[in-house]
């Protein structure tokens, strides 16, 4: 099923707009999420959030909710699924935020479906730009959602989440015997 069948799709907010350009023009600092905060295989990493210094008030719809995706426009395309960690955060319009509204789609497993290759070659194909490769918004809205019983989405975002675990725990063992092997060979030059 389409992606604009199964859920509201909304750009993020142009920053350059709302931005204060002095400390006395701020009315209120945002936390913004950026292309740092999110990893290429869709998960959100360790980095703080930058504030975003706003001249007004901004309106919710510019900030995560959770159970939401979001999803960055530019190569990689990177999606997310957004948990309760990461809700209220300011969404920039490099990025779309998709709210599921079908109960036969889980929010995890359509963030993970768009992280996918093949939905990676097929948002290829139709990209727009010669340097910075650009998704529109209409694009997003023609992309088709496999539809799977909500038992074999759950193994799949299972699974997934899985993965990102042992990856994460791999990452630490590496960083841990770069450690000790610095350790044990400052020990040995020191004899």
């Amino acid at each position: 099923m389409k992606l604009e069948m199964i859920g509201d799709i909304h750009l993020g907010m142009a920053l350059n707009r709302k931005k204060a350009d002095f400390d006395f023009n701020v009315k209120k600092r945002y936390p913004v999420i950026s292309v740092s905060n999110i990893e290429e295989e869709g998960y959100f990493n360790n980095k703080g959030f930058e504030y975003f210094p706003s001249t007004e008030l901004l309106s919710k719809k510019y900030f995560t909710e959770e159970g939401e995706v979001l999803m960055r426009l530019t190569h990689p395309n990177t999606a997310v699924y957004i948990s309760k960690k990461q809700e209220d955060l300011l969404v920039p319009s490099y990025f779309v935020k998709i709210k599921i509204t079908d109960k036969n789609y889980l929010p995890e497993y359509v963030a993970w479906y768009l992280n996918s290759e093949e939905t990676k070659r097929e948002l290829q194909k139709v990209q727009s730009g010669t340097r910075v490769t650009s998704t529109s918004k209409k694009v997003l809205e023609t992309l088709v959602i496999k539809e799977l019983s909500i038992e074999k989405q759950k193994r799949i975002v299972d699974l997934v989440e899985l993965h990102q675990k042992e990856k994460t725990l791999y990452e630490k063992l590496i960083k841990e015997k770069e450690k000790q092997l610095a350790a044990a060979t400052a020990e040995i030059m020191a004899d």
